[in-house]
Formats: C-alpha cells, structure tokens, sequence
C-alpha cells in the first residue's frame, strides 16, 4: 500500500493522523486539502513530502489552467507548506517546470518523482543493510528514530527499509524505536509498520536513548533526513541531536539513510536551515512552550550517510 499516490483525478493518502488506530485513505482533489493534509502531518517525512509537492502542482494546473495568476498563488502555497525538509519545496519546482507544457505533463513528471522514490527505497535498503553488517556484524541491535518506513517513503522506506532488509536477511538482533515526541511518530507510525512486518520490538522514550547506548544495550542508530547539508550536516526530527550525542560518547555508529532527494548542496550547513517551530498546542494547552520540529545533527558527529547512489562518510 502506497502512503500517497494518484488515483482517477485525485491525491490519495494514508492519514497518519489516525494510526494506529484507524488505517484511513483520504482522497484530495483541491490544493487547500492538500496543504492541510500536509500541515497536520497526515502526510510526512522528506520523501513523501516530494510527492506531494509534486501532486499539488499536478492539483493545481488541472484546477487552474486557464487563470496563470491563481495558478502561481496555488504552486507558492503548496512549496511553503512546510519549510524545512527540502524534497517538498523540490519536488514542486521539478513538477512546475513543466509547467508550460501543460497539466499532462505535469502529472506525468510528478509520477516519475514518485516512481524513482519508490526505486530509491529499494537502492536504500540493500546498501544499508550492507554497511550496517559490515560496522557491526550480524544480528545488529538498533535504535531508530521518528518514522522512516514506507509511510515516510511512499513504499518500503529509508532508515526502516533497512531494518526490514536486515530482517529479511535473519541478520536483525532487535529494535528499538524512540517514542519520538510530541506526536509520536515512534510509538504510533514504525511501532505500527515494525509489528505489520512481524518484527519484534520495543519503545522507548526519547531521553532513554542516550542511556541504552551507554548501557550497550544498542549496536547502531540508524535513522532518517528531511535535509543533508552540502557539509554534511543532517536536519532531522527534533531529538536526533541527542542520539547522535549518546551515540558518539557509547563508541557505536550513528548512521542516516536518505535518498538523494534530500541532498541539498546548495545550502552549506546546517545553521542555514529555517527550523519549523510548530507552536505551543502539540505541548500543552496551558503553557507557552517552545516546539522546534526539527534540529541539526554536526557533520562531524555522522558516522555514514547512505543514499539510493552511494554511502557518504563526512
């Protein structure tokens, strides 16, 4: 099941607003439902995020064909629906330079992006699974982080395409996934598609990590990216920083799986990237709070990044 995709005129998506509760299909046929959609994070990580960039403009010049001013207001809408992971703001500039060839061709370049996502999952997987042996044997014990399966990724994933290759492989001595708060994208969406694949696992708060890694009771973190800096610096859920830490001071590596769509080479570092701050009410309602999405990993704390093409050590 595809986490988004086109079907007979609309966007479908898998609202992760509801899991796992519920497993609901929402269908949207306007650019409004789609920046809603993508606002409240029923649809999220950097991959997916690409895909709909590019069906929003797909959305857009079927709705706005004939008046080139809504049409400009509608793809900027779309592109700044959220402004740190940098597969949305690519995947909709990708699509709207077809722009002028017209709304077929629009579509159809938004298909290819969400196609090479899913081929990039697969590339993502075996050379993952392949470093992961070679850094820490068989039978690895990993922490991972927020959620990267196919829910993120449209198809199979990126950090967790890994593990369920590693899995796959008999290769798999254990997981654990970080609640990933405030919204619980641990606990609720890769507890969900650990358990959907039969993988034994366990949940742990976010500030146990550290912890485990110090206790030896994790051989390797192995998570996502929604931005990687020319320098190497990766931007990611707000609490990778500190695995990162805990990682560094237990000796173990620290490892980010992303597609090549999340390469940014145009921005030098990561003290370059606008940090969404989603606001106080995700925290508490009877508090001012500070609710970064997002935070930044140094360069020099990433032991490999491994991408659809290759396998980057900063």
């Amino acid at each position: 099941m595809r986490t988004i995709d086109w079907v007979d005129g609309a966007v479908e998506i898998i609202d992760q607003t509801v899991l796992p509760k519920e497993v609901r299909v929402l269908r949207l046929h306007t650019v409004p439902e789609l920046v809603a959609a993508i606002q409240s994070l029923a649809v999220r990580g950097a991959p997916a995020l690409g895909v709909a960039g590019a069906f929003g403009v797909a959305l857009a010049a079927r709705v706005h064909a004939d008046d080139p001013q809504a049409l400009t207001a509608a793809v900027a809408r779309v592109e700044t629906a959220r402004p740190t992971a940098v597969n949305l703001a690519r995947g909709v500039r990708r699509a709207a330079a077809l722009l002028p060839r017209g709304p077929e061709a629009v579509l159809a370049e938004a298909c290819a992006i969400r196609d090479e996502e899913v081929a990039a999952s697969r590339a993502m997987a075996s050379r993952g699974a392949d470093l992961i042996v070679e850094l820490c044997g068989n039978r690895s014990r990993l922490l991972t982080h927020c959620n990267t399966g196919g829910l993120a990724a449209v198809t199979l994933g990126t950090a967790l395409g890994v593990v369920f290759e590693l899995h796959q492989r008999g290769l798999l001595g254990g997981v654990i996934a970080s609640e990933t708060r405030p919204l619980l994208q641990g606990a609720r969406l890769t507890s969900w598609e650990l358990s959907q694949r039969g993988i034994a696992h366990r949940v742990a708060v976010d500030s146990a990590g550290p912890f485990l890694m110090a206790r030896g009771e994790v051989d390797a973190v192995i998570l996502g990216a929604d931005r990687i800096c020319a320098n190497g610096d990766v931007i990611n859920k707000i609490g990778t920083y500190a695995h990162a830490l805990g990682a560094h001071r237990a000796g173990i590596p620290f490892v980010v799986v992303a597609p090549e769509s999340t390469v940014d080479t145009h921005t030098p570092s990561g003290d370059r990237v606008p940090i969404e701050d989603r606001g106080a009410a995700e925290i508490t309602p009877w508090s001012d709070a500070v609710n970064p999405a997002f935070d930044v990993t140094p360069h020099d704390l990433v032991t490999a990044i491994v991408t659809d093409r290759r396998v980057i050590r900063p």
